[in-house]
């Protein structure tokens, strides 16, 4: 009898832990527990890019919080996903010269930031934060979203997005981008749980030397790349930084950096970066604009920020206006002057081995083949112009009008087929692959005359970004 009871007790224990591990199993994505070999939860619900997804925004006060947008602090607001409620998540408003810029355009239409566990522990269905593109200068709604699907094309490690309209407290606020941020969830998603180290190097002010930004080799000091561990997503240790800093070293040395580059993964990232003439970004003045990845002090390099694109942004470049024909001829081999490609050693010191340099113009004739010349662009612009125009025309908080929209959107699909004609004649030796060619020669550049730069977003007050 006694040992029957012992059994019915065993019994009754083994069926609690069943149930409770097919509970976990049930519901273990929302605590970011989905099983390794899957996707997490939130890439089929919320990225899902085939649809326009809902979020409403509850807060208490959205005035007051556009008042304070500028301060770039959090905010407990309660979120809807697709009718699915989140409480007190953190919000707040996202952006550098975005940030200043919209403030001092007179608009109130902010990107913003979404944290899910900031005030909670909690997450979406795996996902710990996100963000939500304002489409600042950006006429297109486009230029984050044909970058990304770019970089996937060429299978480059990119975050998730999808278009999410917009309500605060039930009432329409816009269309925006939503975008998977990459933190640890990101790092989780593409690189498995046993990930390396993630930083968004940014510097604190452009007139700095910011060596440590453009990933130049400085000293083994750690202190010398302040800008890069102040803004590291994950805890660094002693071991983080001494890596980092020998990957820089070899880097810098030109030498053997197969032992300190995902090389082909670097060229992908560049193939795209280059084709879309994002001055905005590592290879452009500014030199930022990017996430970048370390494990085992092997450095990737991850894309981020295109709303300047697509020869959008002209700081210190000749009639930064609209010199169309220069961008869409812009120069594969030399994506930037010497004085600025001599700083980029991720870039400069990788094409100074020939294997590496062919091995970029394969990546490139990838790129034009596969993406452009089979149809594949023009059929994402249609699709995804199809599916946003209801909600980009009746947007009523949006930087342009519904007209407007569907001319940017002509605009960055003749740019990116005439650039992609360009980039074959450059990769076949026809048109001058270089600056200094392209200065001696450019008889034979694709003509671009048609194409009116401003038309894809009204370019930045370059004064105010010096």
């Amino acid at each position: 009898m006694l040992k029957s009871k012992h059994i019915d007790r065993l019994c009754l224990a083994v069926i609690g832990v069943a149930v409770l591990v097919t509970l976990a199993f049930m519901n273990g994505e929302r605590f970011g527990l989905a099983p390794a070999s899957a996707e997490p939860g939130y890439a089929t619900r919320l990225f899902d890019a085939s649809r326009v997804h809902t979020i409403d925004i509850e807060i208490d006060d959205w005035q007051a919080f556009l008042a304070a947008a500028p301060e770039e602090q959090y905010w407990s607001a309660d979120l809807v996903i697709d009718d699915e409620r989140i409480d007190n998540v953190g919000l707040r408003a996202k952006g550098n010269n975005s940030l200043r810029l919209t403030e001092d355009y007179g608009h109130e239409r902010y990107s913003l930031k979404v944290e899910f566990d900031h005030f909670a522990a909690q997450n979406y269905h795996g996902l710990d934060k996100l963000s939500l593109d304002a489409s600042f200068q950006d006429n297109t709604y486009m230029k984050n979203w044909l970058a990304f699907d770019m970089m996937r094309f060429m299978d480059g490690p990119t975050p998730l997005a999808s278009y999410s309209w917009v309500t605060v407290n039930g009432e329409p606020w816009g269309l925006f981008l939503a975008i998977e941020e990459p933190e640890e969830a990101f790092a989780r998603r593409v690189y498995g749980r046993d990930h390396g180290q993630l930083y968004k190097p940014d510097y604190k002010r452009l007139s700095d030397d910011n060596a440590d930004v453009h990933l130049r080799y400085t000293g083994d000091d750690p202190a010398l790349y302040e800008n890069i561990f102040r803004n590291a997503k994950f805890d660094v240790s002693d071991a983080d930084k001494a890596r980092l800093i020998a990957a820089l070293k070899i880097l810098d040395s030109g030498d053997n950096l197969e032992t300190a580059v995902n090389i082909d993964e670097v060229l992908r990232y560049f193939t795209v970066q280059v084709f879309v003439v994002n001055l905005d970004s590592y290879l452009g003045r500014t030199g930022h604009n990017y996430f970048l990845y370390e494990k085992d002090g092997i450095l990737e390099i991850l894309p981020w920020d295109y709303n300047l694109a697509f020869a959008t942004y002209s700081l210190g470049m000749p009639d930064p206006v609209n010199d169309s024909t220069l961008y869409v001829n812009y120069p594969i081999n030399t994506p930037a002057s010497g004085e600025i490609m001599r700083q980029r050693p991720l870039y400069h010191h990788l094409m100074q081995d020939d294997a590496i340099y062919a091995r970029y113009h394969e990546l490139f004739d990838q790129l034009i083949s596969g993406y452009f010349e089979s149809g594949r662009f023009e059929q994402v612009v249609s699709e995804t112009q199809r599916m946003i125009a209801p909600y980009v025309e009746q947007d009523p908080t949006a930087f342009c009008s519904g007209e407007d929209f569907h001319l940017a959107v002509q605009t960055i699909r003749d740019f990116c087929m005439l650039r992609a004609e360009s980039v074959r004649g450059q990769l076949e030796g026809e048109i001058p692959s270089t600056i200094a060619a392209q200065s001696a020669d450019s008889s034979r550049f694709v003509d671009a005359a048609s194409v009116w730069l401003p038309d894809m977003g009204e370019l930045a007050d370059l004064e105010a970004l010096r």
